[in-house]
């Protein structure tokens, strides 16, 4: 009869923390089954191995609701390819595949179970998953398989046993019965390929394991019963397995919801759903028992003490044969040998899959001397509560120890305390391994007692520290990779706290471990984990005599440099920093020579780059950007010069056209006179006076400046400009608004067009502008010349000399050889020669009289030339004032 299959997983193309495909092999209502990695490459693919050369009959799959592939195909093989090398990929046998839902009907709520009917030989199956079903929830692309289930029979026993019938199926033969009547084998639909419904996934996924335990022992009672014919019995057994089963669907929904409650730390939910369970379970108990229905073994242990059978041993003659026994005297032993397999089977899971697994009902397990130990040293406490599958019972035992060893005398024989001990840490070792963090922590609190108290206490000496801390640490720090943030900062908090303890820190113990070398594709949090925790303790601990020394903290950090996650790089590169600045040139050893082509490579350069920076030396790439930023700076005052220049030319040019309208509206008041009043003139000379009045004052003031009366030919727009801004004596730059002002107007400005106006007040005695917070204490002092009235002399705000009045004297004490010697402009013009006579500017050309008899002046500049800001001023408006 086709009956459940075990398997393991031999192998799979990857899988996310938290959800390896060894999932797969355990089936109970909290099963998390196997999970691709985030945003994978497709297809990924699963290698199951059976138990035994099997033929399958059904394949049933259970889908995730939102991590959904879009087919699965399904490849079997009698041999395993030596790691699946391309050119042997033809061993496997494609079978076919399935489409699977994309589950949108559902809202993505449901999980899908694909039943799948065949018929195949062989002892390894492989099942490729192709891309998945793109939905809003399924963010990073991946596949799922909460649970995978195979039925079949045994090979040999399909094949043979209808072509070859045995010598006692003969004799029944010619004797007229059949010792295989359905009817006695309990199938009463009369079909050899009949599958119990226990057998079927949905069964073990939404049964309690221990419920689902007790409905198979009951179900074998049952076709025993019919076997012998006790139909009475059988009925009862059968209304039992009946409401058993009502039983094991509710308390799976409860082990759900604790667990789920765990998972969000709602503590008092899960004590809640605990004691739900424990009280409808017991009351379950107390019923079965009472109707003679629980055998002496289940009747004698507490309920929580059942043990949960591995997939492996369902329908294993040999193995039922063993719990079955009703001999009292045989239960300690059968649970003894259960602690034995359980201690083989978690050795084994840390170690690479083998092509050829050994399994637990096929040969006697070795036995395990710490167990046993335990159990001599506590013979009143019950230990065993450290394999319940009840998570609060597995954490009562670790206090219960926790309380016993420090409850221990110490009078007590060393032997018996060793023994103990070493008992104790083996309980801790399989705890911390726990995914139930109140479980975890309670292993992390008995581990750090005997560590700090019970052997410094009892005098054990460092061997027995040592062997505690070899044996529990590397448990420890495959816990710093864990799917949970929390636990991996638990985790690493204590190896740190463990390390650094007066205990175990002089044995150097967990810095050696630390500093073994990562592989390039080694977990990310684990790999975080454990480059931060050298960080940390390298910190604490230096390299002097603490486990950590030059040669092997390089080795590990250059190792840790080629991990293919940038933020291990990073860590590493941190530790190789803080390595330079402690041993600077020792560290240079155990790395590549600094040059040209090792730092093409940018996790080099970037390396190299540090160096330079701790030695306190720009880095190549620093100098470049220094004389890039002083290159671009030069162009942009440039480029600012030119751009100011050019304003001030446009402003120069619209004092020109102002002149130059001024002369023709002269002329032109002129004009009527003439015509009124007749003069002789000779054409000759109407028409030389012409030009005059137009052209030539037009070609004058070409190549000349209007304020000093300096002519060049270099004075072209851009050279007037230029000449403006640096050279001309009469003007010069505001220091608050860059802007280019007339020396005998620069009080006017400040204290009324710079942009710093607000900042000036006037002194009433020098007439010149101060700042404001100064202004009081000049006042005071009255140490500074007292300007005379405008009509009497001019007062100079660069030298603050009085002197002549009147417009042309300004000329003279700004631009003459004894003049003003604060006007460092005046130097550069003493030796020049000017092409006109002072004031000829104001005199001839510029100041003839108006119709009103006054004198018309070259407007002043003021501040009105405009400069741009941070040299030039950003001003650009034209307005003309008086002095």
């Amino acid at each position: 009869m086709p009956h459940k299959i075990g398997f393991i997983v031999v192998s799979s193309s990857g899988h996310e923390d938290g959800f390896s495909a060894k999932e797969l092999m355990v089936h109970a209502p909290t099963v998390n089954g196997w999970r691709s990695p985030r945003l994978c490459q497709y297809p990924q693919e699963i290698v199951l191995q059976f138990v035994e050369r099997c033929r399958i009959r059904k394949l049933q799959l259970l889908a995730h609701q939102y991590m959904i592939s879009s087919k699965i195909e399904f490849y079997i093989s009698e041999s395993l390819p030596e790691y699946f090398a391309p050119y042997q990929s033809e061993r496997f046998h494609r079978l076919g595949y399935v489409p699977l839902s994309d589950n949108e009907k559902t809202g993505f709520k449901a999980r899908e179970l694909k039943s799948v009917y065949m018929d195949a030989v062989g002892q390894y199956l492989k099942l490729i998953f192709h891309k998945n079903y793109a939905n809003k929830y399924n963010l990073y692309s991946q596949v799922a398989l909460v649970a995978i289930n195979i039925i079949g029979d045994p090979a040999d026993y399909s094949n043979d046993g209808n072509n070859n019938p045995s010598r006692e199926k003969l004799i029944d033969h010619y004797l007229g019965s059949k010792s295989d009547d359905p009817a006695l084998d309990g199938t009463y639909l009369g079909k050899p390929d009949f599958i119990s419904p226990l057998d079927d996934l949905a069964f073990d996924m939404y049964q309690d394991p221990e419920v689902a335990q007790i409905i198979r022992r009951l179900d074998e009672k049952k076709r025993e019963a019919v076997h012998h014919e006790r139909y009475d019995y059988a009925k009862k057994l059968k209304q039992a397995i009946a409401d058993l089963q009502k039983v094991g669907e509710r308390l799976g929904r409860y082990e759900v919801e604790k667990r789920y409650a765990v998972e969000k730390e709602d503590y008092d939910l899960a004590k809640k759903k605990k004691q739900q369970m424990e009280a409808y379970r017991l009351k379950v108990y107390q019923q079965l028992q009472l109707h003679n229905l629980m055998d002496a073994e289940l009747m004698i242990r507490k309920p929580a003490e059942l043990p949960l059978e591995p997939v492996i041993y369902a329908n294993n003659a040999q193995h039922i044969k063993a719990t079955n026994s009703p001999s009292c005297e045989q239960i300690e032993p059968q649970k003894e040998e259960l602690w034995n397999a359980e201690s083989l089977l978690e050795e084994k899971a840390v170690q690479p899959a083998s092509p050829e697994p050994v399994f637990p009902h096929q040969s006697s397990p070795p036995a395990v001397a710490h167990p046993t130990t335990s159990r001599e040293v506590f013979p009143k406490e019950n230990v065993s509560g450290a394999y319940s599958k009840t998570w609060s019972y597995r954490e009562d035992a670790l206090l219960a120890v926790y309380q016993k060893l420090m409850e221990m005398s110490v009078s007590t024989p060393k032997e018996d305390l060793k023994n103990m001990m070493r008992a104790a840490i083996f309980l801790v070792r399989r705890a911390i391994k726990d995914i139930v963090s109140s479980v975890f922590q309670a292993s992390l609190k008995l581990l750090k007692m005997i560590i700090t108290q019970y052997i410094p206490k009892h005098k054990l000496g460092k061997q027995e520290t040592s062997h505690c801390v070899e044996k529990t640490l590397p448990s420890l720090l495959s816990r710093t990779g864990d799917s949970s943030s929390r636990l991996r900062l638990v985790a690493s908090n204590f190896i740190q706290e463990m390390a650094l303890c007066s205990e175990v820190k002089p044995l150097q113990i967990v810095p050696v471990h630390l500093v073994q070398p990562l592989k390039p594709n080694s977990p990310t949090h684990l790999a975080m984990s454990q480059v931060e925790l050298v960080e940390c303790l390298l910190k604490d601990m230096g390299t002097e005599n603490s486990g950590f020394t030059i040669s092997n903290v390089m080795k590990f950090a250059t190792g840790a440099l080629e991990h293919r996650v940038y933020e291990v790089r990073d860590v590493a590169l941190r530790i190789i920093f803080d390595m330079y600045r402690k041993h600077k040139a020792a560290i240079l050893e155990y790395l590549p020579p600094d040059d040209a082509s090792i730092r093409k490579t940018v996790l080099y350069k970037t390396l190299f780059d540090g160096f330079t920076k701790i030695d306190g030396k720009l880095s190549e790439a620093e100098i470049r950007a220094q004389k890039k930023a002083a290159t671009e700076e030069a162009e942009k005052q440039k480029k600012e010069e030119i751009k100011v220049l050019q304003d001030q030319l446009a402003a120069l040019k619209e004092i020109q056209a102002e002149v130059q309208a001024g002369k023709e509206k002269e002329s032109d008041f002129q004009k009527p006179k003439d015509q009124g009043y007749p003069v002789n003139r000779s054409p000759q000379s109407a028409a030389a006076e012409i030009p005059d009045d137009h052209s030539s004052v037009a070609n004058y003031l070409d190549n000349l400046c209007i304020f000093c009366g300096e002519r060049d030919e270099s004075f072209t727009d851009e050279g007037l400009d230029l000449h403006y801004w640096k050279h001309c004596p009469m003007l010069t730059r505001c220091e608050h608004c860059r802007q280019v002002v007339e020396i005998a107007s620069l009080t006017e400005h400040l204290l009324t067009e710079c942009d710093k106006k607000d900042s000036f007040g006037k002194c009433q005695r020098c007439s010149e502008a101060l700042p404001k917070d100064e202004l009081p204490k000049h006042i005071k002092s009255k140490i500074c010349n007292a300007a005379k009235p405008e009509q009497v002399a001019n007062h100079c705000p660069l030298c603050h000399d009085n002197f002549s009045p009147g417009e042309e004297a300004w000329k003279s004490h700004l631009m003459g050889k004894d003049g003003c010697k604060m006007n460092l402009r005046r130097l550069s013009t003493i030796n020049k020669t000017l092409l006109v006579q002072p004031g000829k500017i104001g005199g001839h050309y510029l100041r003839k009289p108006d119709p009103s008899g006054a004198k018309a002046r070259p407007p002043s500049i003021g501040s009105k030339i405009p400069t741009p800001r941070g040299g030039p001023n950003k001003g650009t408006g034209k307005t003309y004032s008086k002095r």
